[in-house]
């Protein structure tokens, strides 16, 4: 036998908006984690300018590249890779099209790729055209205190205004190298 003893329990139904909005603040609250997360991991891992860098270079096809130079004009980016990282496969053809676009100097560091043969056969075969510096025992990115590929250093008038690592869309890019001629 059961008692009934006339008492509901008191449930509340969140209307449709009232739910968007719990919805809505949920989003938003890992979205901001999530971007303060991002952001103090990209900090501790992005490269870090040397004290005395070795700012003139000599690319893959022996032409000396002076990113000093360079960066005097525009903010000039700096692409720390490598043939063997399969990210830099997705974020690669991404510089490539920045560097067509010829708006800034775009100059990238191939670290532990092979000779130089060995790297141009593989830029060619991907049609890449950006000027490359074979780093073939990785020590530009060491001095740079680099710790993942691909990273990204801009360079303005010879000093390192940014640093990034990880994908980074085209947009992300060309804002930044834009906004380094502002700041």
């Amino acid at each position: 036998m059961t008692i009934d003893t006339g008492k509901k329990k008191n449930t509340l139904k969140k209307t449709p908006k009232q739910k968007a909005w719990s919805i809505l603040k949920t989003v938003l609250l890992y979205g901001l984690i999530f971007a303060v997360v991002y952001t103090a991991i990209n900090w501790w891992r992005q490269p870090v300018m040397p004290a005395d860098p070795q700012l003139q270079l000599t690319d893959h096809q022996g032409q000396m590249v002076d990113l000093a130079t360079l960066s005097d004009d525009k903010p000039t980016l700096v692409y720390f890779w490598g043939t063997w990282c399969p990210v830099c496969r997705v974020t690669s053809p991404t510089i490539n099209k920045l560097a067509a676009q010829n708006n800034y100097p775009i100059v990238t560091v191939a670290i532990k790729s092979g000779d130089d043969q060995e790297l141009h056969r593989y830029l060619s075969e991907h049609n890449y055209s950006f000027t490359t510096i074979n780093d073939q025992e990785g020590r530009i990115f060491a001095d740079w205190q680099g710790q993942v590929t691909p990273s990204y250093v801009i360079l303005n008038k010879g000093e390192m205004s940014q640093g990034l690592t990880g994908v980074q869309p085209l947009w992300s890019l060309k804002l930044r190298l834009w906004l380094s001629t502002i700041f």
